[in-house]
């Protein structure tokens, strides 16, 4: 970096500011459907081109005098692309700078992520080499950080660089109100193009009147069982649309790929899909808003999907060898459908970034407290407590009642017993991990969020169901 040149500083949310997204879908001509599409694919040109670029450099053990060092930083991709973009794409004026600099930061940060990763400064999952995007399977997608804006006088458009006016299905105005953009994604999904707007407004002042508090058991045969005996059922969208997605999924199998009439069929395959998710969006938020404008405090579990969704372990036969015995994988794979349908992640999403709108505390108990197994009553553990068994039944109490309404009791932050075991002792204490030594285990006991939420004074959701245990 030259001497004298200022780093540019990471923005920084101004105090009494927050940052909402906003996403409108957007009804572009056909000419403008094209040059979004050329955007698009200039980001994924860049993308690819800068990986191939960075990967030759770090591959030649003597790199050409002309090339450079392998550096990919947004800045050093960047520049790397003014020196060569005549010759590597004599066409580049015709797309925005802004949907170069896309793919670059993309990459940027791909290769961020890998060597954090490599070096032991990211924790999760496992983060590999950055990989090409093919135009059939990425998303298209480019963001704009400059040039963009409304249009004074009209309230269903938005201004984008070498595209122009592009028309809006909703007042855009009204969902920015007086709030400052920061930048505009558009992207194409579901047969449509969407622009997802970052804007920066003041922050709302928290709701007033919430009261009370209740425990939340998430499932799959009813949505949400709260303590108060409020059940939310799982309509199940997928499984009603999987007869249709089965017929146009069949006659999409024997048309030729790459055809019209390919591409004709896969967008009806791709409307139904877009369906069921609008569906199972709509109801989570209608769930997770009314929660967050009700009660004060709530409590959910640290659900572990990836795990809940596991295929199982392969059993062989001992009497056989070379062959195995059946594990359950049908069945289970029919499990995992119904809990990635319920979307238990987003789910919990939801409620924290609108608790912390609203207000209300969001209590997350350890995914290792056994809030099914624990007797709401007494506080005694079971020691098994198969899934076939619906109705929770304490032996040493003597209640009986619903098991995802015995789960919510001990999830509710206010109303819920220390889980305690046969012998009496108190099981909401440290759990097992394999902490390194040095460390501090994490407690059992709801988290205390620095962030509290709540959403405003909501009556129950006229378009849900709810029904008394």
């Amino acid at each position: 970096m030259a001497e004298g040149r200022k780093k540019r500083r990471k923005y920084e949310i101004p105090e009494g500011k927050t940052i909402r997204g906003v996403k409108v879908a957007l009804d572009p001509t056909p000419r403008q459907a094209g040059l979004l599409s050329s955007n698009a694919g200039a980001a994924r040109f860049a993308y690819n081109t800068a990986l191939a670029h960075i990967s030759n450099q770090l591959d030649c053990v003597e790199p050409a005098p002309s090339s450079g060092k392998a550096d990919w930083s947004m800045r050093g991709l960047r520049n790397w692309w003014n020196r060569w973009k005549n010759d590597l794409a004599p066409w580049w004026a015709g797309n925005s700078k802004e949907a170069y600099n896309s793919g670059f930061q993309a990459l940027s940060d791909a290769f961020r992520n890998y060597f954090d990763w490599l070096n032991g400064d990211r924790e999760g999952e496992p983060v590999g080499w950055p990989k090409y995007k093919s135009k059939h399977k990425s998303t298209w997608k480019y963001t704009y950080t400059t040039g963009f804006g409304l249009i004074d006088g009209d309230d269903r458009a938005v201004r984008l660089p070498c595209v122009g006016r592009v028309h809006c299905m909703e007042n855009v105005r009204k969902c920015v109100g007086d709030g400052r953009i920061l930048s505009v994604t558009v992207r194409y999904e579901h047969n449509r193009w969407w622009a997802s707007l970052r804007v920066e407004k003041d922050q709302p002042p928290q709701a007033t009147g919430l009261s009370g508090s209740v425990g939340a058991d998430l499932g799959v045969k009813t949505l949400v069982t709260l303590s108060n005996g409020i059940v939310i059922p799982n309509p199940r969208y997928l499984k009603q649309t999987e007869r249709k997605l089965e017929r146009q999924q069949k006659r999409l199998s024997r048309r030729q790929p790459g055809s019209r009439r390919y591409a004709k069929k896969k967008r009806q395959v791709n409307k139904l899909y877009a369906h069921v998710a609008n569906q199972r969006l709509d109801l989570r938020h209608k769930t997770t808003t009314w929660m967050a404008n009700t009660y004060a405090d709530i409590g959910i579990e640290d659900l572990n999907v990836k795990g809940m969704t596991a295929r199982p372990k392969p059993k062989e036969d001992p009497n056989n060898p070379g062959h195995y015995l059946k594990n359950g994988a049908k069945a289970k794979s029919s499990l995992n459908k119904a809990i990635l349908d319920a979307g238990f992640g987003d789910f919990r999403r939801q409620l924290e970034y609108k608790c912390q709108q609203t207000g209300s505390r969001l209590h997350v108990y350890d995914r290792f407290y056994p809030s099914s197994k624990t007797c709401s009553n007494c506080g005694t553990v079971k020691t098994k407590l198969p899934l076939s068994e619906r109705v929770f039944h304490c032996d040493n109490c003597g209640i009986k009642l619903d098991r995802d309404r015995n789960a919510a009791n001990n999830l509710d932050p206010v109303g819920s017993t220390p889980a305690r075991n046969v012998r009496g002792e108190t099981q909401r204490g440290l759990r097992k991990t394999n902490t390194p030594v040095g460390r501090k285990r994490i407690p059992c006991r709801p988290t205390e969020r620095k962030t509290r939420s709540r959403i405003g004074n909501g009556n129950p959701m006229p378009a849900t169901q709810q029904t008394e245990l």
